[in-house]
């Protein structure tokens, strides 16, 4: 006799939002090796200085294993709701500081910042389309 559950399976509802959690930590983690790895060259090319280069991209190292670990956790909608607000935050401010002017950043260094809000942006995006699914 087979037995019938009337639960939904949260696994494979969740499933979105795991992979977009996850494919944000593996893109930030790359791109924050990448940053630390590079951090000399790449100051000259957006005009902050290469210890703060470094910082970021060590940073983003991080931020990226924690969040690939946080995305195994069984209740991942909690993970992904502060996620996204994180993200969403991140945007907003990354978008005070450029339209403020605050950092010395060249046309590169602008254009590379923006470049990586509107990524930001779309893994939000992602990240609201798996939590969604989940309510």
């Amino acid at each position: 006799m087979t037995a019938i559950t009337t639960r939904p399976n949260r696994e494979s509802t969740s499933s979105l939002l795991r992979f977009a959690l996850r494919a944000d930590a593996t893109l930030c983690g790359a791109l924050g090796l990448l940053i630390a790895m590079t951090a000399d060259p790449l100051s000259r090319l957006s005009g902050l200085s290469a210890t703060s280069e470094f910082i970021a991209g060590a940073a983003l190292v991080g931020y990226g294993v924690a969040l690939y670990a946080a995305a195994r956790v069984p209740d991942v909608r909690r993970v992904g709701v502060g996620v996204l607000a994180g993200n969403i935050a991140f945007a907003g401010l990354i978008t005070v500081v450029l339209v403020a002017g605050w950092l010395p950043l060249t046309a590169f260094g602008v254009a590379s910042t923006i470049a990586f809000t509107v990524v930001t942006l779309a893994f939000a995006y992602a990240q609201y389309l798996g939590v969604r699914r989940l309510a």
